[in-house]
This record gives structure tokens, sequence and C-alpha cells, in this order.
């Protein structure tokens, strides 16, 4: 489905708006801090449910109002669907009411009939030269948009793992300690054997991706499973430390491009350039994910993508995009003498 319209009320800095969309390409240009990156967090939250900013949810909800909508028609020909988001402030957050042709829907039934989306933001670039963890939450956050499963598994193993954690944090006697972690080592086991199973079978997917034009880049994942006989050998160290010291909580992974004679590290070694098309790289294979997976096409979200790109890449990128509806966001006028595809432009 491509998307045609949205309407915002009351979200962000929007108080009462509608804009639409081109199915090729749709540019949104305008000066910092006008909206550019609300517009296209409004598109990916009546697609996810949610925002992709590090925010709390109420902030979405303008400051002063109680309540806000987001709604989007999609369409393919002459049928279209309508997908509706209503946003109430509560005391604590807010609370959301899910619509398809305003037919009301929870949560786990709307996101079903939602089309796809794959955003590019500047923050993501902490994916490549952040901590572990950041490119855990990326992981988390891909996987649990598609799979409902992987997202009850990874809220599952998290709450288990602070239980555990409790329980060596107050131990006062080993064998007495030993019989109340049984239960959440079995527990642990099975929940992070099928995260570490969905995370491997990415990466796998991504070795066999590692062309984007002429560059190619790889990926090495630094698996930390959690079974029983890891459990038993740490056990003396988790008593010290008084913490879980093994599982899927601890993985990471690296990417390396590859050149004639040699891999090369991006994340310590690559230029920014390098690390921003080491990171489109792999968004790029989000959409290649999403083809495969559900024999569709993503939206493709792009905020901001071109700041840090030569124009060598800039043209690679922008050859790359012409195959999917794209919307993106830029401060650069002289980038759309660069683009040879139909588009709309929208300024803000």
């Amino acid at each position: 489905m491509l998307l045609k319209q949205i309407t915002l009320k009351n979200f962000r800095n929007f108080d009462q708006n509608a804009f639409y969309f081109n199915p090729f390409l749709t540019v949104i240009i305008g000066e910092n801090a006008r909206g550019k990156t609300n517009l296209l967090e409004a598109i990916y939250f009546v697609l996810h449910g949610s925002g992709f900013r590090e925010t709390r949810e109420d902030e979405l909800v303008q400051l002063d109002k109680e309540r806000s909508e987001v709604e989007a028609r999609f369409g393919s020909g002459d049928e279209s669907i309508d997908f509706k988001i209503m946003l109430r402030k509560k005391e604590h957050g807010v609370d959301k009411t899910f619509m398809v042709d305003k037919a009301n829907k929870r949560y786990f039934q709307y996101l079903p009939e939602t089309t796809k989306s794959v955003l590019f933001s500047p923050e993501q670039i902490e994916i490549i030269i952040g901590s572990p963890d950041r490119r855990r939450q990326y992981l988390d956050r891909l996987f649990s948009s598609h799979d409902f499963e992987y997202k009850k598994r990874i809220r599952n193993y998290g709450n288990a793992l602070r239980k555990r954690n409790k329980i060596l944090e107050s131990f006062r006697n080993e064998e007495i300690l030993k019989e109340e972690l049984k239960f959440w080592n079995q527990y642990l086991e099975e929940q992070g054997a099928y995260i570490t199973s969905i995370r491997e079978d990415h990466f796998t997917f991504l070795n066999k991706h590692k062309a984007i034009d002429k560059k190619k880049f790889t990926i090495d994942y630094s698996k930390n499973e959690i079974n029983k006989k890891r459990l038993e050998s740490v056990f003396e160290k988790e008593k010290k430390y008084r913490k879980t010291l093994i599982g899927p909580q601890k993985d990471d992974f690296q990417i390396f491009q590859e050149f004639d004679s040699s891999n090369r590290n991006v994340h310590h070694f690559g230029s920014r350039s390098d690390q921003r098309l080491a990171l489109f790289w792999l968004k790029f294979n989000e959409v290649k994910l999403y083809e495969e997976k559900f024999n569709i096409k993503p939206i493709l979200l792009l905020d901001d993508i071109f700041s840090e790109l030569d124009v060598k890449n800039k043209k690679l990128v922008l050859d790359i995009i012409k195959k999917y509806q794209t919307v993106l966001t830029t401060t650069e006028i002289e980038l759309l003498d660069l683009i040879d595809m139909p588009k709309s432009i929208i300024t803000v």
C-alpha cells in the first residue's frame, strides 16, 4: 500500500494540518526546528503505534492540549484504507485508541494490517558508533515490529533477568541460592534460546546480502548464549559479582567493509561517510527483509540522511530509493538538483 494522505491534530508542533504524498518521492524541506522530523515521525507513528524518538509519549501531544490524532490514508489503485490513532493524556503517559476504517482495534489487531516502513534518522548513527546496548536496542525494536513472539520473549527475558539478579544480590546461603535459581535458569534458557535464534537468523540473512552498489559489508555476531553448561561455569563469578554475567543481554555485533586484501571495522576505522553508508546498508537490508518475509515494498522514511554523505554516496542512495515510495527530509535545497525521479515537495 502507498501512503496518500496524513492528517494531524495537535501532534507535536502541528495544530491541524493535512499533507499529501507522491507515490514515488516526497521531499519535506525547510529550516531546522520547523517540524520536518515531526511530520516524518507522524507517518512512523501511525504505522507502528509509537514514535521513534526517545521521549515520553505524552510529548507527542501538544503541550497545552489533552488530545491528539494522527490519521493516514493508504491505497493501491482505487482501493484505500484509513488508519487512525487517537491519544489522550493521562497522569502518567497516554491512552491510545487504534482504528482501521473507523472500526476500533486492539494494538495486536491494528499492527498487522498496516504496511511496513524503514526509518533512517541521524540518531541511528549510534548503532554504529555507540555502545553495544544501542545495537541490541536496534535489534529488539526491529524484530518486535513484526514478530510478536520475539516481543513477548524479550519482555519475559528482561523481567526474569531482573528477578534472577535480585536473588543474586541478596543471597546468604549457597545451597538455598542454587535452589532458588533453578527455575529462573531454565526460564532464561528457554526465552534466550528464541532470542538468540532470531538474531542469528538475521545476521545470516545480512551476510547473504553484502552489497550496496559496488561496496560490500559483512557483519560479525558476538553471540552470548545462556545455557546450563555456561551457567554452571560462571556460577562462582556470579556469586562474587552478584549479577547475571551471560546471556543475550550481552550480545553485540560489528560491521566490516570489504576491500580486496582486508576487511575494515567500520565502527573503529571508518570515516563518518563510511559509517553512514554502513548504517544505510543495515537499514536497506531491512527493506529486503520485508520484501522477502512479507512480499511487500515498505515505505522509506529518511530523516536528514544526506547531511554527512559525499556527493557520490548521495547519488548512490538516490538511485536505490527509486524502487520504493520514499519520504525524506532535508535542509539542502541543492539536493533537489540530484533527483531525477517523480517527486512532490512539502515546505514547512
